[in-house]
């Protein structure tokens, strides 16, 4: 491929390892699969798309649509579309052959041609020619032989507005993400009440098992939250939700931001008692005594250089910040996490054995979040003797010794 193509950083060679395990490693022990909603957008969302592929469930995505930045900002501005750039990734995941000659060249990127991408301009003339971006989506989805649905949170026009801890407010989902300061709260502007396009809320409300990123905390996984409509369908939905927290902060979005101050950011925005599981990172295990990590500004852990010379600095969790956090009604749970050659990204199989696990223990354990101000707890417990009973059974241990007590 010649110099003036290039194509978008992904974990291609890491996910080669999942699809040689599809059918293998499958959810079989389910009459009909399982029904999973990935919420998010960016790179983080596709990496759960083709996880739970991997798993054969049925696979959906709703997707956030605030990017204003590169290649989907230029269309928004100069051509008046709905931004194409989270969708894109989304159905490029979904497809059902990545080393197809199509899937390959939607991904690729002009560098003559103001850096758009194949895909982004053949998502956004669709949606010029048919009028709707949906059917430009579908269109789209039949070419690459996508193997679920990818759905946008709205059809409505939205920018996405930031607070920073330090009381600056910016505008734009580009300037956002790139923030001198860490935010502390996003919202939506736009010229008419926002409404969420209703097939990604049914799709939402009849999942089993609701996925939140990972990706940018921000800019990628609260845009969709702020759509109206979208976290009632979480709390009128039968599924178990899991949080996949960052590995690292490398944008200015989650400067020095610890697991809890990211649990803490997604119920500021309305998810409290809705996050049934958390996801953590963490190589080393969690002892109690260990205290808390340092909040936010005080950058008391060095970080790693990463592959392209940036600072990595791990999202840090404590045995005492995850107690506050499970005090609130969300299990967490902490593993190695990180693919030993990208720092920045998930692993795929840790990933994936993750999502068995919590797929498995929400089918024989209790839920106890709050929901609606109620405790739902499948065999009638608490919610205080559901976290009891998980903290005995699996939590604030390393992946092997939960393994060792949860029959899996």
């Amino acid at each position: 491929m010649g110099a003036p193509f290039s194509l978008d950083p992904s974990a291609t060679a890491a996910f080669a390892k999942l699809e040689q395990d599809v059918g293998v490693q499958a959810l079989h022990d389910t009459a009909a699969p399982v029904k999973a909603v990935v919420i998010g957008g960016g790179t983080g969302a596709p990496v759960s798309i083709r996880t739970l592929l991997s798993l054969e469930a049925d696979t959906s995505a709703v997707v956030a649509m605030a990017d204003d930045g590169g290649s989907t900002g230029i269309l928004r501005e100069e051509a008046g579309v709905l931004p194409p750039g989270d969708i894109r990734k989304c159905l490029v995941a979904m497809a059902a052959d990545e080393d197809d000659p199509l899937t390959r060249a939607f991904k690729y990127r002009f560098s003559f041609a103001r850096n758009h991408t194949l895909g982004n301009l053949m998502l956004s003339a669709l949606e010029e020619s048919t009028g709707s971006f949906p059917e430009a989506i579908d269109i789209c989805s039949r070419l690459l032989n996508a193997r679920g649905r990818v759905f946008p949170s709205t059809l409505d026009e939205v920018r996405l507005c930031a607070a920073t801890w330090n009381g600056c407010k910016l505008d734009g989902q580009a300037k956002a993400s790139h923030s001198d300061s860490t935010l502390y709260r996003v919202w939506l502007e736009s010229a008419a009440p926002v409404r969420a396009y209703e097939p990604a809320l049914d799709a939402i409300r009849e999942a089993d098992f609701i996925v939140l990123g990972p990706g940018s905390l921000f800019t990628s996984i609260l845009p969709n939250l702020l759509v109206p409509g979208v976290i009632d369908s979480i709390r009128d939905s039968h599924a178990a939700t899991l949080f996949v927290c960052s590995l690292a902060d490398q944008q200015g979005e989650t400067r020095g931001m610890t697991a809890l101050e990211h649990y803490e950011a997604l119920c500021r925005h309305g998810m409290e008692g809705l996050v049934d599981y958390m996801l953590v990172h963490s190589v080393d295990s969690l002892h109690p005594g260990d205290g808390t990590c340092d909040r936010v500004g005080l950058d008391a852990h060095s970080g790693q250089i990463g592959v392209h010379g940036e600072e990595i600095r791990p999202v840090r969790i404590s045995c005492d910040d995850a107690d506050r956090i499970q005090s609130r009604g969300t299990v967490v749970m902490v593993r190695d996490l990180v693919d030993p050659d990208r720092p920045t990204w998930h692993d795929p199989i840790a990933l994936r054995n993750a999502f068995r696990t919590v797929l498995r223990l929400s089918r024989t354990q209790p839920r106890f979040g709050s929901r609606g101000g109620a405790a739902r707890c499948r065999y009638g417990e608490s919610a205080h003797e559901g976290i009891a009973i998980m903290r005995h059974a699996a939590m604030l241990l390393p992946c092997n010794a939960m393994l060792s007590v949860v029959s899996l």
